[in-house]
């Protein structure tokens, strides 16, 4: 009998790389020379960052420092889901949101293109991420190919290929 072969397609965020993004922000909001005098806070709460500032420039300043930074920690900008700028008190606060694991739409939408190509794997739902089965590993091979060619919204990464 021949062994199936698998992979998890998952999306998984180190919240530690997060807070090491959030701490450098915080280190270079003290040290420009653009925000002095200013009132701006950075702070990560479980799966939230939340952002206070004194205007709207301000916001989108530290909004861009704060992706810079995520990026080069290798966070992906999918992974963080930005909140509307809301006013609060004297200045202005948005929350951003660590998004982790995929969720049922768009586990359907990702199954639902690998059963439209028509390649001989099964894919199932496991909570936040998909199992993908098949006899052939190049079918697996064409999977991901696929799947990385496709835009779902959030930042996929493929584990444990047996």
């Amino acid at each position: 009998m021949a062994k199936d072969c698998s992979f998890d397609v998952v999306s998984e965020v180190d919240l530690q790389e997060v807070d090491n993004a959030v701490n450098q922000t915080k280190k270079e909001i003290g040290q420009r020379y653009d925000f002095k005098g200013s009132k701006i806070e950075v702070e990560l709460s479980g799966e939230e960052i939340k952002l206070l500032a004194d205007n709207d420039f301000q916001m989108t300043s530290v909004v861009d420092i704060l992706q810079n930074k995520a990026v080069k920690r290798g966070i992906s900008l999918k992974s963080l889901e930005l909140g509307k700028i809301e006013p609060s008190g004297k200045g202005v606060k948005q929350m951003i949101k660590v998004i982790r694991g995929i969720d049922k739409e768009k586990a359907k939408s990702v199954i639902n293109d690998i059963k439209q190509s028509k390649i001989k794997v099964q894919a199932q739902i496991m909570e936040e991420k998909l199992r993908i089965t098949g006899r052939d590993k190049d079918d697996l091979q064409e999977v991901i190919q696929l799947l990385k060619e496709k835009d779902y919204g959030v930042d996929l990464q493929f584990t444990n290929y047996r």
